[in-house]
């Protein structure tokens, strides 16, 4: 008899240890320096189902300490002008994606108040481009999934902010504006996902984990360029070997060049590689 694994097994199994040693996560304090600013491959729901993945990420978060707040930008959220999540605890999340388990969909992640963080980040923007504050909106999936493995216990509060623009300088120029804030506790998190070429994808290339060529080449590519500092050349993105297939669209690779901009212009530690469902899932940290 063949019975289907229930969905976000692999979570429910990974979860004890999360909580066990977040619990246990020592709080930053100034004396520990500057966060990093990551640029984290985000998945999707089927993350929950990938045990190896969730320990890497959850490896990731615990290895630096725990952030007195979390902004993230996360590429499905594209607005301008720039624009914040509401601020209040336990905002209701978005469930943008469908076709996935009921499970889900019923999936919470509650998380402290995070006006003190809206004020911080408003702080840093040029009087003639103010932050707005959506009164509703809450975490989309490609800041609520791979949080709620990171930080389990929802105890950090969060906030996330639109990509107002896929103009590489703007968005380094943004995540300058942002860096002062990893001097005070917060953690600067992107969120995308290093090739995500779905239209592409069959479920007979996922069940056989194949890596399509598209996927290692652009994979390939963009960490040659982001190991040597090479901003001109990632810029040029659309020129990438493999770009039509990995990124149709660029709002999964973008979010990078925010998390460079935050960054000390220290080359980055890749936190995560290798491939899910033959997409690349490479997180990087930035010092």
């Amino acid at each position: 008899m063949v019975t289907s694994v229930p969905a976000a097994a692999a979570f429910d199994a990974l979860l004890p240890l999360a909580v066990a040693r977040s619990t246990d996560h020592l709080l930053w304090t100034p004396q520990d320096g500057a966060l990093p600013a990551l640029y984290i491959s985000h998945g999707a729901p089927p993350l929950f189902d990938d045990g190896k993945w969730m320990r890497q990420l959850l490896d990731l978060s615990t290895s630096m300490p725990k952030p007195r707040a979390i902004l993230v930008i996360s590429a499905h959220w594209e607005s301008a002008p720039l624009s914040l999540t509401a601020t209040g605890a336990a905002t209701p999340l978005v469930y943008d994606f469908g076709g996935f388990d009921p499970r889900y969909y019923a999936m919470k992640y509650e998380t402290p108040d995070a006006s003190a963080l809206a004020l911080k980040v408003a702080g840093l923007m040029p009087d003639a481009e103010p932050v707005y504050e959506h009164a509703s909106r809450g975490l989309d999936h490609g800041a609520w999934v791979p949080l709620k493995v990171m930080y389990p216990l929802g105890d950090v509060p969060v906030l996330q902010l639109s990509i107002p623009t896929h103009d590489p300088k703007r968005l380094m120029d943004l995540g300058r504006r942002l860096r002062p804030l990893r001097e005070e506790g917060v953690l600067i998190m992107t969120s995308g996902f290093m090739t995500h070429g779905l239209p592409f994808m069959t479920r007979g290339m996922w069940e056989n984990e194949e890596i399509p060529t598209w996927s290692s080449e652009f994979d390939a590519w963009a960490w040659e360029a982001i190991q040597h500092g090479d901003v001109e050349s990632l810029a040029s993105y659309k020129q990438a070997p493999g770009m039509k297939y990995a990124h149709p669209t660029p709002e999964h690779f973008t979010p990078l060049f925010i998390a460079m901009g935050a960054s000390d212009d220290v080359a980055p530690t890749s936190s995560i590689d290798g491939f899910s469902w033959g997409l690349s899932k490479r997180s990087l940290t930035f010092a």
